[in-house]
């Protein structure tokens, strides 16, 4: 058997935690987010092997690195068999250029990758110990949705949601809303940045320290673990795992814990030639990559790829720290990464609302691949680093652009763009006509430790 993984807090203040102890705990006590001290390596044999399974299988192989000395392997198996039981398409487009579709799941939306695996190993460890914790979460809108979804009547857990109110669309909102038991939604009169920054206020609050609070967004180290699976998947079912060859990711990045699990993935040996980090508008990143100089976006620039609209990305404190750097909560850097290796490794490219109409229109007409926004940011800056860089627009090169999202959960812009109303999945079929339930405030953190107070 293996080392035990141990996790670190970004912000270096915190002991060392296992991972059930960072998992149910969700933020550092330093307010930094939990970092595994070592990453565990899949062999080329592995890769090979893996060519051959279901998702699921390669989900228990990857869950064993990091959970052998946390949960039995017949345990994790039975949790990775009912979390994962849809399919993970992954469509040619063209030459060697791929679609791996993350919205098959019951939310339609890559979510469902992490909040279901994470819902599940929640519940198996607090079930050992008769616990019940309250997550507090934040979502620009797929997020709260898959949370609320994988959550959705568990026994040892309770659920307050907070979205921003003008910034999901309708079939986001009634994804979360229309659910009760123990799942609470809260409408914010604010930005995304402002739920987030109220979620982790709450959880620095003494006054709150009676609540046994912890979280589910890509701030809880559980969420990322169980996303760098589907780059393994990807590779082992489209490369060549008997050669040395490398593939290409593109990433639509808003809170940047779907980028995180990829780098998670490659650090356990998966050849990734590059990552294309594509943001909207919220171009801080991009910015940074090529000044140097990394400034938060206050408020966050409105984007129709709703879900990255994120004017300061939480877990870039774990990406400039896998770089050797030391970044905050409030994204200061106190130690500057290698960013000449981040920028080999990564090419950041900002998308504007503009471009990504154009994308979802010209996919649509020279290969009916119909793209929702957030897809589509990451299709044009795919495109964007072809321009930028030839030698990765090969017909040779392997390359897989990240799906994130159904576009029938974007009917208004796919309508107005293409002319065409998006099929709906079986999962939103009845979602229009399901009754809403959620609590308003005003951004205002003392109107939320309230509801808090009262309600918990």
């Amino acid at each position: 058997m293996s080392e035990p993984v141990l996790y670190y807090s970004t912000n270096l203040k915190t002991e060392k935690q296992n991972f059930r102890d960072a998992l149910l705990t969700g933020q550092a006590p330093d307010r930094g987010l939990f970092m595994p001290c070592s990453i565990p390596l899949i062999s080329r044999e592995e890769l090979r092997e893996m060519s051959k399974m279901q998702y699921y299988e390669i989900a228990h192989i990857v869950g064993q690195k990091f959970l052998s000395d946390q949960i039995p392997s017949f345990e994790l198996l039975n949790i990775v068999q009912d979390a994962y039981n849809f399919p993970v398409p992954v469509e040619r487009v063209y030459n060697r250029n791929y679609v791996m579709r993350l919205d098959q799941g019951p939310t339609a939306s890559f979510k469902d990758f992490a909040a279901r695996m994470m819902g599940r190993l929640m519940q198996y460890f607090l079930s050992l110990e008769s616990r019940e914790l309250l997550i507090l979460t934040a979502t620009s809108g797929d997020t709260g949705s898959a949370i609320a979804n994988a959550f959705y009547g568990l026994d040892n857990i309770k659920v307050a949601i907070l979205y921003p109110k003008e910034e999901v669309t309708e079939r986001q909102r009634k994804q979360m809303t229309t659910l009760d038991k123990n799942i609470r939604v809260i409408s914010v009169n604010g930005k995304f940045d402002d739920c987030q920054a109220m979620v982790k206020k709450a959880f620095a609050d003494e006054d709150l320290s009676r609540l046994p609070m912890s979280s589910a967004n890509s701030i809880n180290i559980g969420r990322l673990i169980p996303q760098s699976v589907y780059y393994i998947y990807a590779y082992a079912k489209l490369a060549d795992t008997n050669s040395d060859e490398r593939i290409a990711f593109s990433v639509p990045s808003g809170n940047f814990g779907d980028l995180m699990g990829g780098l998670i993935a490659k650090n356990m040996g998966v050849p990734v030639r590059k990552f294309v980090v594509a943001t909207n508008e919220n171009d801080e990143v991009p910015v940074y990559w090529q000044t140097g100089q990394y400034r938060t976006i206050v408020p966050s620039r409105n984007c129709i790829s709703s879900a990255m609209n994120v004017g300061h990305p939480s877990n870039m404190a774990r990406v400039v720290a896998m770089y050797g750097g030391i970044m905050d909560e409030k994204g200061v850097i106190h130690k500057e990464p290698d960013l000449e290796r981040m920028r080999r490794d990564m090419y950041a490219v900002s998308v504007n609302d503009e471009e990504t109409r154009q994308t979802i229109k010209e996919a649509w007409k020279s290969c009916k691949l119909m793209l929702e926004p957030h897809g589509a940011v990451a299709w044009r800056g795919l495109h964007k680093n072809f321009d930028l860089h030839r030698e990765d627009a090969s017909p040779l090169q392997l390359n897989v652009c990240l799906e994130t999202a159904h576009p029938a959960k974007f009917p208004g812009e796919i309508k107005e763009i293409l002319g065409i109303d998006p099929e709906l999945p079986e999962s939103m079929q009845d979602l229009d006509r399901r009754e809403e339930t959620f609590y308003s405030i005003n951004n205002d953190y003392s109107e939320f430790k309230q509801y808090l107070s009262e309600n918990y």
